[in-house]
């Protein structure tokens, strides 16, 4: 019995992967990846991980994200290292390191230290550093850490469509720890301490967005982060500890860098770049290109599910951004009203921290 549950577990996942393969070639990698977690979610398998960097690249071909890059690279790295033999994915791999080059991407945010077992110079120095710096900094570093938040983030939602029906949504996102510390801190603080429970999206534009987050005024005039990070919302142009006891003034300075692909979640500001507060919105399908660089990205929904059913991040966002707008009974257009009825985040909550492979994309 055993040996046939085991067979029937390998068959299952075979079959995963040759409809993997399939949305691949069809253009599709966020279904890949949905596909993937489903069957592999620790990412223990080779042919995982190839399928996923692959998916991951073509993401990254069409938002020009250096972090989708990278990503892609590090499991195409990871997939090589589980069996050197794949032949295929070291091509793919060859491929998209050559790609990177060209852009001038550097495959890592740090130089190798390590080339075919060997240190590199940068190796050495490191190594010789690190251990003169360990014993000082150990201690510091365990007691920084303790009360240090992460995981993703689990968010459920309520709304209602243009005929009226009722729905439950989910949207599982990601937070962006490497290029966005700062939001994605501030954002987990909120989170943790349920301020975004029963917070209604105020604003919704179809064909573009959805924002939320304003748990003092819930009409996109209030809300502060959830850390203080030097910046006060009375003088955001320059750092100061004015504020640092006052939390009602905390704000997050900009981290530009990252672009608004499909499913991003990203933070809204007032006037000032360095202005985030607690407010946020996520993108639907169209992307919001347009704001690359004036406005901070910093997370993705990567999973969603509707009234039960699984399904992807952003056709959920596409769903609530559909809703009537201002009793017209249409779609939210121009989103100078806010919707006829209310989309509210029933509970916002982070997620178990795990070593899973899909978390670093």
């Amino acid at each position: 019995m055993a040996g046939t549950d085991k067979d029937s577990i390998s068959k299952s996942r075979a079959e995963a992967w040759d409809k993997a393969e399939k949305l691949l070639k069809k253009g599709n990698p966020e279904s890949v990846l949905e596909v993937l977690r489903d069957i592999d979610s620790k990412g223990e398998h080779a042919t995982t991980l190839r399928l996923a960097g692959s998916a991951i690249w073509d993401m990254a071909k069409e938002s020009g994200s250096k972090s989708d890059y990278r990503r892609a690279a590090g499991l195409l790295d990871d997939a090589i290292k589980l069996n050197p033999r794949d032949k295929a994915c070291g091509s793919i791999y060859n491929n998209l390191r050559n790609e990177m080059q060209d852009k001038g991407i550097s495959e890592t945010l740090m130089p190798k230290l390590v080339i075919a077992g060997a240190p590199t110079p940068a190796g050495l120095i490191v190594i010789i550093g690190g251990a003169l710096l360990i014993l000082a900094v150990t201690k510091t570093l365990s007691d920084s850490n303790e009360d240090e938040l992460a995981g993703d983030v689990l968010m459920e939602i309520t709304w209602t469509d243009t005929a009226g029906v009722d729905h439950n949504g989910k949207i599982w996102i990601s937070l962006d720890d490497s290029s966005t510390p700062m939001h994605a801190e501030s954002f987990r603080e909120n989170v943790n301490a349920k301020r975004y429970d029963g917070v209604i999206f105020h604003r919704v534009i179809d064909d573009f967005m959805i924002q939320s987050g304003d748990f003092e005024n819930q009409d996109g005039s209030g809300g502060y982060a959830g850390t203080f990070f030097g910046y006060c919302s009375s003088n955001p142009s320059v750092a100061s500890d004015e504020c640092k006891d006052d939390e009602t003034k905390w704000v997050v300075p900009a981290e530009f860098g990252n672009t608004h692909a499909p499913g991003v979640l990203a933070a809204a500001r007032s006037s000032n770049e360095n202005s985030a507060g607690s407010q946020f919105y996520l993108v639907d399908s169209n992307g919001a290109y347009t704001l690359d660089g004036q406005y901070t990205a910093f997370g993705q929904a990567y999973k969603g599910q509707i009234d039960g059913t699984n399904t992807t991040g952003v056709e959920v966002i596409d769903q609530i951004s559909q809703v009537s707008c201002g009793g017209s009974g249409e779609a939210c257009a121009q989103g100078n009203e806010g919707p006829t009825y209310p989309v509210t985040v029933v509970s916002a909550s982070l997620l178990s921290e795990e070593a899973s492979w899909w978390q670093f994309w």
